[in-house]
Formats: structure tokens, C-alpha cells, sequence
């Protein structure tokens, strides 16, 4: 363990330097990580309710700097929905401050981010959504986003650290993305002390939003990246697997917390690189249901039967991890083609089960065949094509309902045998 901490380090290190603290008892440096950017500043946190020493310790750092919090307003509902990024763009309007900090997982991150988009560029939600649009308008209108500073409180989404803000319509259940390195706080904190409230569930909920950062982007990469993104993602993927049911069982565990924290940041650095893809994009339709992290680890093993043969390498490598941890057979690393894929998918299963959480669509309440039709629409959006793209079978719209629906009905039922091979 202490190897694949050591090499976690290296690689975060590697990827953002001296623009993120992070580790076990650093939130006395709140302050340090805004006084660059003005003495001024709007906190956005629901922090104080949940842990209010941890709160007043980030107070103290702050006044610490000479730095005045000129306002205050709550954190983001999970899924970051439009009205709560509306109330945050409307408390930037209101206080004017010189930058955002902003106290949270990743809903109430993300929710930060597209608030300040909104207040400082103006326009509406669907004028960002894509890739790429954050930076068009910057260009058009030479203003510039005032800085978002992220304090991270949950171990999952690696908000502190990406281009990406998830917003949610509640009227349509739909969750949309944009996506842009204008909207990367330009310095961030987590002290991994503060996962230490994160109930069982959203433990777990964390944790495999965090795993399926690691393994989409992994299994995306290209022959660029593929060096680099599987020794991030293996590396993040075994502090997962040697940690999760420990941080389940003792939520006080610090080193198994550290672990996931390190893994999450990994996830976080991977989805800089290279891109998320199949159970993101299907998630994005489920949020009435399900929360992000349990829709990722019911989808993503029915999407690796479905890359299976464009993703060997990376089988092989996760089939021999997954042995290690009693996951699978050893023998399944000799298996090739879909049989290995399967085999690794019932990997991902047998974590799922480890820690109780439900391994198909049908398990659900409330789901319902609408839902699958909902998520087949949604990857025909162009809004959300890239995450079609960044598929290792990359499919078009045109391929959707031919080859994503056997993927969701085999989800549903749990069911691999559902899946339809790609022939091009």
C-alpha cells in the first residue's frame, strides 16, 4: 500500500504541482490556495452544518490571509441542478467579489463553476453545453470568468481538479456537461480528513464514480496516452480495491481514506487526459433513480463486454489485478476476446456485491423502459457526442439504437448475453 501511495503522489504531483494541496490535515492552508487572486471573496459551502470545527478552520485560514468573505451561500443538491447554479450565479452578481470559494463535493463544485460562467459571461445554460464553448465566448467577448477555488470534501468526482461542470435539468431528468479548461479552479485543496463523514453509501458512491473515471478513460486511450493512463488507472484502481470495503466497514480509517482520496485525484487526472464514455454518457439519463457512482458501477461491466475486443491490453492487465484481490479466477487472464471482457466485468460485478451495491437496472425503483429510451435519445444529442467519441468502439448516432439498446437491456436484466458485437 505504501508503494501505490508513493506512486499516487508522484503522478498528482506530476499533474498539477504546486496549484493543489492535498493529503491528510491541510485544511489549515485554505487561505494560502485564495490570496492569489484578491482579498475579497463569496464562500459557497454547506460545510458549517456538517463540520463545523473543519468549517472554522477554513474561516480562520481565510481571515489568516486578510482575506474578507463578503458573502455566503449554500452548496449544490447532488447533480448540480439548474436553479441551485442559478441562486449561486445570483449571490456573484450580488456580492461581486474577487473570486469564488467554494466548499464541497463535486455537485456543489461543478454548480460553482457554471455560476460563474453564467454571471461573468452571461447568457444561458445551453450556450456552454459541449466542448470547447467556455473559451468561444471568452474570445468573442474578451471578458474572463473570475476564478473558481475549490476545497474538495468527498472523494469521487475530482471537481476541484477537471474542465467538466455536470448540470442538471430536474424537469427532464437529464444531465448535461460542459466541458472546458476555462472552468479548471486554478488551485484546489483536499485534505482527505474530511471524507471521513461520507456515510457507507456515498462512500461507495464516490468511490465508483472515482473507479469509472479510471477505467473509461483507461480503456479510451489512445496510443498517445496509453502508457501513462494505465499506470495512473492501475495504480488508482488497486488503492480502490485494497481500500473500499475497509473505509465501508471503519469510516475513521484514515489510511483507507487517504487511499480513496489518492484514487479519486488519479481519476481526476485521468479525465485530463483522455475522456469518460458508455456508463457516463447512460448515467446522465438515470438521475431520478440513481445516484452517478451507482449508475456507473451497474453499467460500465456491460459496456467492457461490449469493447471487449478492441481493449486486450487493458483486460489482460485488469483480469491478472482483479485475481490479486480474489475477484475473479486467476486462469481468466488466459482467456481472450468477450470471454475476457466477461470475465472482467464479473470483476467489476463481485466489487459491486463486496459492498452491497446492486449489479443491474432491474434492481431499481422506478426503472422503467422509458428510461432506456431516454438514455438512447440523449446519446444522439450533439451536445453529448463526445462522450460517443471517446468510446474504444467509437459509435455515431446512427449506431446508437442498433448497438446501445442490447447494452442497456443487458444492463437491465444483468444480463451479458444481451450484448451485441460491433461490425462495422
Amino acid at each position: 500500500m505504501d508503494y501505490l501511495k508513493a506512486n499516487a503522489r508522484k503522478l498528482i504531483n506530476e499533474f498539477k504541482g504546486d496549484d493543489f494541496i492535498y493529503g491528510i490535515g491541510c485544511l489549515n492552508r485554505a487561505g494560502e490556495i485564495i490570496a492569489p487572486f484578491g482579498s475579497k471573496v463569496l464562500l459557497i459551502s454547506n460545510l458549517e452544518k456538517r463540520d463545523p470545527e473543519n468549517y472554522k478552520t477554513i474561516l480562520k485560514s481565510i481571515h489568516d490571509h486578510s482575506i474578507q468573505v463578503i458573502g455566503h451561500t449554500p452548496s449544490s443538491r447532488p447533480n448540480s441542478p439548474r436553479e441551485d447554479v442559478l441562486r449561486m450565479k445570483h449571490s456573484i452578481q450580488e456580492t461581486n467579489p474577487d473570486c469564488i470559494l467554494v466548499v464541497s463535493g463535486g455537485s456543489g463544485i461543478d454548480a460553482a463553476k457554471a455560476a460563474i460562467v453564467l454571471a461573468d459571461l452571461g447568457g444561458d445554460f445551453d450556450d456552454y453545453f459541449g466542448t470547447g464553448k467556455v473559451t468561444d465566448k471568452i474570445r468573442k467577448t474578451e471578458k474572463k470568468p473570475r476564478p473558481c477555488i475549490a476545497i474538495q470534501t468527498a472523494s469521487g468526482s475530482a471537481a476541484h481538479l477537471s474542465k467538466y461542470s455536470n448540470v442538471t435539468d430536474l424537469k427532464t431528468n437529464q444531465k448535461k456537461l460542459i466541458v472546458d479548461d476555462a472552468i479548471i479552479p486554478p488551485k484546489s485543496l483536499f485534505d482527505y480528513s474530511l471524507t471521513r463523514t461520507m456515510s457507507s453509501d456515498f462512500t461507495c458512491d464516490g468511490t465508483f464514480d472515482s473507479l469509472a473515471h479510471l477505467l473509461e478513460v483507461y480503456y479510451g486511450a489512445g496510443a498517445d496516452t496509453i502508457d501513462k493512463l494505465e499506470e495512473i488507472a492501475l495504480t488508482g484502481i488497486e488503492l480502490i480495491l485494497a481500500s473500499l470495503e475497509r473505509s465501508v466497514a471503519d469510516p475513521s480509517d484514515l489510511a483507507a481514506r487517504e487511499a480513496l482520496g489518492l484514487a479519486a485525484d488519479l481519476g481526476g487526472y485521468a479525465v485530463m487526459i483522455g475522456g469518460t464514455n458508455g456508463a457516463h454518457l447512460t448515467s446522465f439519463s438515470l438521475v431520478d433513480i440513481l445516484s452517478h457512482g451507482r449508475a456507473c458501477a451497474i453499467l460500465n461491466p456491460f459496456y467492457t463486454v461490449f469493447f471487449a475486443p478492441a481493449i486486450q491490453r487493458h483486460l489482460k492487465k485488469l483480469a491478472a489485478l482483479f485475481s490479486s484481490y480474489k475477484l475473479i479466477d486467476q486462469k481468466a487472464a488466459a482467456l481472450v476476446g468477450r470471454k475476457l471482457g466477461t470475465a472482467v466485468a464479473e470483476g467489476l460485478v463481485s466489487l459491486s456485491r463486496q459492498v452491497k451495491f446492486p449489479a443491474s437496472l432491474k434492481e431499481i425503483n422506478g426503472m422503467t423502459d422509458a428510461h432506456i429510451k431516454k438514455a438512447l435519445e440523449a446519446a444522439k444529442n450533439p451536445q453529448l457526442e463526445m462522450k460517443l467519441k471517446n468510446m474504444p468502439v467509437p459509435l455515431s448516432a446512427k449506431h446508437v439504437d442498433e448497438y446501445m439498446e442490447p447494452i442497456l437491456q443487458a444492463a437491465k436484466w444483468g444480463d451479458f448475453s444481451l450484448i451485441k458485437s460491433f461490425d462495422k
